[in-house]
């Protein structure tokens, strides 16, 4: 499936690839975002599994913050009956009241640490949860889909996207919680101590709340714009740093060209994080002066209400300032999760945009499992037509196509580029979906398998031969990880690789290197063959598996599809005529029919489309 991944990259007529980190087709995804509502909503689902957590969290916080109030309360005592009563200091109450202060200053750390404990925890796993949830449903979609997205746009949803949310997840509810209790219980206490003083401490607040809000809608836009540009600075160094991006950035003189895009792209990125931090800043400069004059304020106020004959100690107004101080830090914290969360909801917006994309390739609800067991291997096309999801449907890449490949036949595709030969070996794996007609193989419409089933009694080798970063016998394995290192050399053996794998120093320990470049294209071909013969599939699909080889390498590896492809349904795609002279039946491709069939030799005797192809080939040779 990784060879097939690597080939869907090619461009077809109808169907080339589309650059995913298109600024204005961003900007038209981020306006169909779901509302702030909504989006916290289903922010507040990824949750649900650790609400245990959250509950006893919750504890922790509500605990905590009313504890934070219950100081400056003992404050006013320490000054009206300790400090200052009528009869002289009261040494006896003073230490009682400091001994108690200290206690809850003890106990609300403790509970702090297991509370930030607590939180991390959870936030950091609800994290976890968001990136495999995003990982696994992009497992899920069909080929077209990445074939005109950017893999740096990808990259950046799973790396950039969900961890620029990362502070929300673990300090979010911890947050509104701590603080929210701790503003409440500031201002009760606050209206305990004298509710004139109160309305001075809090007449401002509704203002600076609305401006906050309108500081959230810019610093969101900021981040959507921030992201994208992120998306695509991935995506820059993805295609330039990878192994071909280098070759070709070498091969062309062109690394001061990608120096200069990645430059211009950073540059923006600067800009966009400045204009990020600064966002609200001097919102919370205003909030911190206001916050920080009022007990000016209310020495003032306490002043005239002294004059006018109102009750008020000196332990209230020391009592009330200490609140009013300790109202200020979660008020300014709370604002600060607003802002954070307005900020992320754009983060999540993107988020949820690929959660809720719908692969167009699903099993049925009645589906049923390809036997294994007993599989003949007939291949089968009913009058299939097929455009591409960005064709045009007046240009069929494949119109009206039959024929039938018996079990154990070698059928051959050929024909000029772009005639639709490849998308035969897509539709057969249902790797696209045919627009019309039905594919069958064993006589059962692939629509009504389950796609994991066929696919596993399927083996496809492509021209572009994907290997990972691994030893080899790690990439051999991906077929079959409970393989035995017999079986390894048995299938390598049929490849006709296996000499040369022991020819390495570490034999089947040896690393590939980056998509194989280590190794020639040869061996990396026959490698992917012996990769396919351990997953010992029934049908084999060979989409221009020798067409990059010199050809000394193609009589070497096209030994190996021959001993591959032995006993079993074959489809090849075949771009040079000389390796499917010997195949069963040869169906020519032109304009997405087929023109005609027959054995090499027939096809010869018809001097028709193939004729000719095969004079040309001649010639050029």
């Amino acid at each position: 499936m990784a060879a097939v991944a690597a080939a869907g990259g090619r461009s077809h007529p109808g169907g080339g690839r589309v650059s995913g980190g298109d600024r204005n087709a961003q900007k038209a995804a981020n306006a169909d975002a779901p509302k702030i509502p909504n989006l916290f909503r289903r922010i507040s689902t990824l949750f649900i599994p650790y609400r245990r957590a959250l509950i006893v969290t919750g504890a922790l916080v509500l605990v905590g913050a009313a504890l934070t109030v219950i100081p400056p309360l003992l404050t006013q005592q320490a000054f009206d009956l300790g400090l200052f009563p009528s009869g002289g200091p009261n040494i006896p109450v003073l230490i009682e009241l400091v001994g108690l202060m200290v206690l809850i200053w003890i106990v609300s750390a403790a509970l702090g640490v297991w509370q930030t404990y607590l939180t991390a925890r959870v936030g950091n796993r609800v994290m976890g949860d968001l990136r495999i949830r995003l990982f696994s449903h992009l497992q899920s979609m069909e080929l077209a889909f990445f074939t005109r997205t950017k893999t740096g746009v990808i990259q950046s949803r799973l790396q950039n996207d969900v961890g620029g949310v990362a502070n929300v997840l673990t300090n979010t509810v911890s947050s509104v919680l701590g603080n929210t209790v701790t503003v409440i219980a500031a201002l009760v206490a606050m209206l305990l101590l004298s509710w004139q003083l109160t309305l001075v401490a809090v007449i401002l607040m509704p203002i600076l709340v609305w401006v906050q809000r309108r500081v959230g809608q810019v610093r969101a836009r900021i981040a959507s714009q921030t992201q994208e540009s992120l998306s695509e600075m991935t995506a820059i160094t993805q295609e330039t740093l990878s192994v071909s991006g280098i070759l070709l950035a070498k091969s062309f003189n062109r690394q001061n060209a990608e120096i200069t895009r990645y430059s211009d792209e950073n540059d923006t990125q600067i800009s966009l994080q400045v204009r990020q931090q600064m966002s609200g800043q001097w919102f919370f400069a205003i909030v911190q002066i206001v916050l920080s004059i009022v007990p000016a304020v209310v020495y003032l106020v306490s002043g005239y209400l002294i004059a006018g004959g109102v009750d008020i100690t000196a332990g209230t107004i020391v009592a009330f300032t200490t609140v009013q101080a300790r109202l200020m830090w979660p008020l300014l914290g709370l604002m600060r999760v607003g802002l954070d969360l307005q900020t992320s909801g754009a983060l999540f917006a993107r988020i949820f945009e690929y959660l809720d994309l719908r692969p167009s390739i699903t099993d049925a609800p009645d589906a049923v499992d390809l036997p294994r067991s007993g599989m003949a291997g007939r291949v089968q096309f009913d009058h299939v037509g097929f455009v591409y999801p960005d064709g045009e449907p007046e240009h069929p890449t494949l119109d009206d196509v039959s024929f039938t490949v018996e079990p154990g036949q070698f059928a051959a595709f050929v024909g000029p580029s772009g005639a639709g030969k490849t998308t035969v070996s897509y539709l057969v794996p249902r790797l696209y979906e045919a627009t019309s007609g039905a594919v069958l193989v064993d006589g059962r419409d692939v629509r009504e398998l389950r796609h994991q089933s066929l696919i596993d009694r399927l083996g496809i080798v492509s021209q572009e031969t994907y290997l990972f970063h691994a030893t080899i016998a790690d990439n051999l394995r991906y077929a079959r990880p409970d393989a035995t290192a017999d079986e390894l050399v048995d299938a390598a053996r049929q490849a006709n690789i296996h000499e040369r794998i022991m020819s390495f120093p570490d034999g089947y320990d040896t690393v590939v290197g980056e998509r194989g470049y280590r190794l020639s294209g040869g061996e990396k071909q026959r490698i992917a063959i012996a990769r396919v013969l351990l997953k010992d599939p029934a049908v084999l699909i060979l989409d221009e598996a020798t067409s990059a080889l010199d050809s000394i390498s193609e009589r070497v590896v096209q030994d190996a599809l021959d001993t591959a492809a032995r006993g079993r349904t074959t489809i090849a795609i075949a771009h040079r005529l000389s390796t499917i002279v010997n195949a069963d039946v040869i169906f020519v491709v032109d304009a997405g029919r087929i023109v005609e069939s027959g054995s090499h030799s027939e096809l010869l005797a018809r001097d028709g489309a193939y004729a000719r192809l095969y004079e040309q080939q001649l010639s050029t040779a």
